[in-house]
């Protein structure tokens, strides 16, 4: 269920947060920092040049899970650690900030995580984004790189949304008549990431700056549900996209990626394609990634 707490953003507020508590290393090994290359899953066409599809829970007998393949490819990625500030929601669809502090320790609880991290993360995105005047959280998602995990990081390169599909969810997470009031202004989707036991060392999250993205690299994908079907776009591989990630990332650490932006005028840098994946610097032995994602409907 979403949640529609209206807040107001605080006046002067400051870009990012401070914390005087730094976070806590949950593992005694060398981080991977630096330049790396590695291999990304970029999207593939359907052989039978059917539409792309992929099932979000278990497909129905005799459907596959997707219908579309990868298509593997070497990419550079820089590391943006020391260039946070170089990187914002309007000009590259993803943003850094650091000494974010929260309040939520029970990562195991849905209830919790709604009463304690979701109001956090309201304020975050209200005194972050410039022109923002409501947010509406409408899911989480909590993904541990072990074996028995419900969700666990995913290595293909996708965007959560499409235009197409933004614009359905603010009708869904609100009343008809909001909705309609509401999608005559700016609306953006962002995700609010983060890692629950940094410092990351396996499975980091790599970012595409969304300037050097075509819209022609990108295909939606039609996102089928139990009880309805959404879109998502699988993106596929450019010589010119230029990858980023950021090394280590913190418990008190956030990256926000947009994923659709009804304005206009950075339509073009309106959304951010994004994957895990393997960094083969990863030292033996280090701790399986676990991670926090919510998503938000942004308004203003």
């Amino acid at each position: 269920m979403a949640t529609t707490t209206t807040l107001q953003p605080t006046a002067a507020s400051p870009q990012v947060f401070l914390s005087n508590s730094p976070t806590p290393a949950t593992q005694d090994l060398p981080i991977p920092r630096g330049p790396v290359t590695s291999t990304l899953s970029f999207y593939q066409p359907p052989a039978d040049s059917s539409a792309p599809f992929n099932y979000v829970e278990t497909p129905p007998a005799g459907q596959p899970q997707r219908n579309f393949g990868e298509n593997p490819q070497p990419v550079q990625l820089s590391d943006l650690r020391g260039r946070e500030s170089a990187f914002t929601l309007d000009s590259n669809a993803f943003a850094a900030l650091s000494h974010v502090p929260s309040a939520a320790t029970d990562w195991s609880s849905d209830a919790h995580i709604k009463a304690v991290y979701y109001p956090e993360v309201e304020r975050l995105l209200l005194d972050n984004l410039p022109g923002a005047h409501k947010v509406v959280l409408f899911d989480h998602t909590i993904r541990r790189n072990t074996p028995n995990a419900t969700r666990g990081p995913v290595t293909r390169v996708h965007i959560d949304q499409t235009p197409a599909s933004a614009a359905a969810r603010v009708k869904l997470h609100l009343g008809a008549d909001e909705a309609d009031e509401l999608l005559k202004g700016r609306y953006r989707i962002v995700n609010v990431w983060r890692p629950l036991n940094g410092p990351v060392v396996a499975h980091p999250l790599a970012v595409a700056d969304s300037a050097t993205v075509r819209d022609e690299d990108l295909v939606g994908v039609q996102h089928r549900y139990p009880d309805r079907n959404g879109e998502t776009a699988g993106v596929a591989y450019n010589p010119g996209q230029a990858w980023y990630y950021w090394s280590g990332m913190r418990n008190d650490e956030r990256l926000l990626l947009k994923c659709s932006d009804s304005d206009e005028t950075v339509g073009r840098w309106g959304r951010v394609p994004h994957t895990a994946f393997v960094d083969p610097r990863t030292p033996e032995g280090a701790v399986g990634r676990e991670s926090i994602e919510v998503r938000a409907l942004v308004f203003g």
